[in-house]
């Protein structure tokens, strides 16, 4: 895919600048909104592609009315579109960080958790995602997903304001608006307190945080002037890396800046292109919009440099056709290159356009985020509502989308076999999962691999 890089910006926003362009499209954002707030949160996850795993009634029935009760006001509270806004996402793409199971909300230490899952990368078609229950006791319907137990490191249970509508106010101060660079280790110290009180440990303990692949750094609160407020401290000795591994994580959502931030002091996006809950919480740290905006996208595909002059290509009774040529010298053309002749840069503009996705990058963003109707209308857009596409990369691209929703679609049915590269994999206990259930699955023989001793 060609990203066409803005000089001086950095990967990494650009990134961040196609996933807010392409990924929550407007409409998704209107449509999920509108249904909300007229109380259907089913049907607003619905239009924000979020699928709905769980059943109220069942978990009334085995966990009683309260719990009942607080999940469904979760569920009305939440806005799946500002959700989606806010899921992690991976380079260089920006899709989903697939095969996730993230918390959204905890219920007590017996009671499920409210998460949302990411299908693993080979049904990650439509970029769809989905609202579950876990419970301790199993992975609560999680059928082949890679990773059935919430992440430690990817959680939103400690963020509400990033996906209910009621506490979207709480982004800014919660955001790093007082770091410049990707980390907000400015918050660091705060944040820590809430994961250490919400993991019931020493509000004063350790923690880690993840700078990069197999890189942590270990800090511990501190109050040296005996006031609640924290402050961060390297620890006196080093760790064993056991021990290091059992602290609990600065959250992904704490530890790293809003990028929306970046990208408003960027002048990549204005406060209007953002999701409207981010910027009602940003309006008033939002930088003053510049004349100029750096352009990140390619040319405008309906001009082209034709024989020294700039010539126009347009909708004409519902066919791309070169506007600035009359009929008789398209024919004329037409008729050379049936000979063997060179074309008119205007008629390989109007054929690169029917083949050639990299002279379509919107449609090829909207179908890897799962835009697909959004995707249609670019190309009606672009080459008529009754275009037929020629054989090339684009015609290819449009059916790969198409087989890739079948896949998803047979993993969501469950009616494909487990992955081979999951045969014989046995999922990672997490460190909620009570101390019999995990001695019992510990306790099972494994083949060995080295020598014995």
């Amino acid at each position: 895919m060609a990203h066409h890089p803005a000089e001086g910006i950095p990967d990494r926003l650009l990134m961040w600048h196609r996933v807010r362009e392409y990924a929550v499209p407007r409409s998704m954002i209107e449509k999920a909104t509108a249904l909300r707030v007229g109380g259907d949160w089913a049907g607003a996850c619905a239009a924000a592609r979020v699928d709905v795993d769980l059943d109220l009634h069942a978990v009334r029935e085995r966990h009683g009315t309260e719990i009942a009760t607080r999940i469904r006001a979760d569920l009305r509270r939440l806005a799946p579109d500002l959700l989606r806004w806010h899921m992690p996402r991976v380079a260089p793409d920006g899709r989903l960080r697939p095969g996730l199971t993230l918390c959204l909300a905890r219920y007590g230490s017996a009671a499920p958790r409210l998460v949302v899952r990411t299908p693993p990368l080979r049904a990650d078609a439509g970029q769809r995602i989905s609202l579950a229950l876990w419970e301790a006791s199993g992975d609560g319907g999680a059928g082949h997903h890679p990773h059935p137990y919430p992440d430690r490191r990817f959680r939103l249970d400690l963020h509400r304001h990033l996906w209910d509508a009621g506490r979207s106010a709480e982004l800014a101060p919660r955001c790093g608006i007082g770091d410049t660079g990707s980390w907000a280790s400015s918050r660091w110290a705060a944040e820590a307190e809430l994961l250490l009180r919400a993991e019931d440990r020493d509000p004063r303990g350790a923690f880690t945080v993840r700078l990069g692949p197999r890189e942590h750094a270990v800090f511990t609160l501190v109050a040296p002037d005996d006031s609640h407020v924290p402050d961060l401290a390297p620890l006196r000795e080093p760790l064993p890396r056991q021990e290091v591994a059992a602290l609990p994580v600065l959250p992904e959502a704490a530890a790293r800046a809003l990028p929306d931030l970046a990208l408003l002091r960027a002048g990549l996006l204005t406060p209007d292109r953002l999701h409207p809950l981010v910027a009602a919480a940003l309006a008033p740290y939002a930088p003053a919009p510049e004349a100029d905006v750096p352009n990140t996208g390619p040319g405008d595909p309906h001009r082209v440099e034709c024989r020294g002059e700039i010539h126009r290509i347009a909708l004409r009774d519902g066919r791309l056709t070169a506007v600035d040529h009359d009929d008789g010298q398209l024919r004329r053309e037409e008729l050379l290159v049936a000979l063997g002749g060179p074309p008119l840069p205007c008629l390989r503009a109007i054929d690169a356009a029917h083949r050639s996705p990299e002279a379509l990058p919107a449609v090829r963003e909207r179908l890897l985020h799962g835009d697909v109707s959004g995707a249609l209308g670019a190309v009606e857009g672009l080459l008529g509502p009754r275009a037929l596409l020629r054989d090339g990369p684009l015609r290819e691209e449009l059916e790969s989308a198409a087989e890739r929703r079948i896949a998803h679609g047979i993993y969501r049915s469950g009616l494909c076999d487990e992955h081979p590269a999951a045969a014989g994999h046995r999922p990672r206990l997490d460190r909620g999962v009570p101390h019999a259930l995990r001695y019992r699955r510990g306790g099972r023989a494994r083949p060995r691999t080295g020598q014995a001793r």
